[in-house]
């Protein structure tokens, strides 16, 4: 891509909203791995109705948490290809909390927890003070 197409970031300190968006991001991507672990470990050790099953969850989990860690790292180094797989990671989410909120067990706060998250670094990344820190320029803006 010509330096057009994607400008440099803004220089200066990095707008907090910026931050906490890589913030929520990292603790996405942190519990996708938290939650990976617990599946394999449980499938390693308890009795699962399919080990492999299990097995195979678990590491499947822990590698969906690159999406969201990496999103973060670039988020975090003003990097503006970091926005688009962060915003994935929140839509993403959102089914994701939807269907633990449709649950008749303690995964309701998880559910909640999840949607407050996912609409809220949403709204960070969108954000006008986000998108010119990362170099982002809205459509037929690219000629100024």
């Amino acid at each position: 891509m010509s330096d057009e197409q994607n400008p440099a970031p803004e220089a200066g300190p990095r707008p907090r909203r910026l931050t906490y968006a890589a913030a929520l991001a990292a603790l996405e991507g942190l519990a996708l791995v938290a939650g990976g672990i617990w599946i394999l470990v449980l499938g390693v050790t308890g009795d699962p109705d399919d080990r492999q099953q299990a097995i195979t969850g678990g590491v499947t989990l822990m590698v969906l948490a690159l999406l969201p860690l990496l999103a973060a790292r670039g988020l975090l180094a003003r990097r503006s290809w970091s926005r688009g797989p962060a915003v994935i990671t929140q839509i993403l989410a959102l089914p994701v909390a939807y269907n633990l909120l449709q649950a008749d067990s303690m995964a309701i706060p998880a559910g909640i927890a999840l949607a407050v998250v996912a609409v809220a670094a949403l709204v960070l990344l969108v954000n006008a003070e986000t998108t010119r820190a990362l170099g982002i320029r809205g459509p037929g803006n690219a000629s100024q």
